[in-house]
């Protein structure tokens, strides 16, 4: 179920989530480790590294008032099309995400929300896609990703998330090339040596 809110952008509610994190491929990558990281407030031993550890045994957990801020920063601008989120409400309860809000921009100053996601006690997997209304619109082009959490399972005040992960698409396989060949006679011919 999606709602519009008042300046347009998209609020959905998600349930449940995967064990298996589902992603094509083929068609994305996960860009996470061309950005630098921070976080808001974090317990000692519970910071960044916690997040981007592959280990959904170990959680980032905040430390501090609300929102619980995650932010992205890529040295040059990239197309992002889905957030990724770890979080188990089984482990965690008040500790895990109710909602949250990513937004996108050049920096802190010019962060503009681009998506409002409403929790429902999620276990495993949470991908959230970054398009808009737009069908065309298949990603986001930004230099920063801010994830805000807002607020908590049962009013919790702290927040964990196991992992994080951001993937775009991939880019063309041949250089300079403006569209990809799909027969394999086109391919063959596509450059000259």
């Amino acid at each position: 179920m999606a709602t519009d809110s008042s300046e347009g952008e998209e609020e959905a509610k998600l349930t449940g989530g995967n064990k298996v994190l589902m992603v094509d491929d083929n068609d994305l990558r996960e860009l996470g480790k061309k950005a630098a990281w921070t976080v808001s407030s974090c317990k000692p031993g519970n910071g960044v590294s916690s997040l981007r550890d592959d280990n959904l045994d170990t959680y980032w957990q905040s430390d501090g008032a609300q929102p619980h801020l995650v932010n992205v920063q890529f040295q040059k601008k990239v197309k992002l099309q889905l957030v990724v989120l770890y979080v188990d409400f089984k482990l965690d309860e008040s500790y895990t995400p109710c909602k949250i809000s990513i937004r996108a921009g050049d920096g802190f100053h010019n962060l503009k929300e681009i998506k409002a996601v409403e929790l429902d006690k999620p276990t495993g997997w949470v991908t959230i896609c970054l398009s808009g209304n737009d069908p065309r619109e298949t990603f986001v082009n930004t230099f920063m990703l801010q994830i805000a959490v807002l607020s908590n399972h049962v009013n919790g005040r702290d927040t964990h998330i196991r992992q994080i992960k951001v993937y775009g698409p991939r880019p063309n396989p041949i250089p300079h090339q403006a569209f990809q060949f799909t027969s394999m006679e086109f391919i063959t011919y596509a450059s000259v040596r």
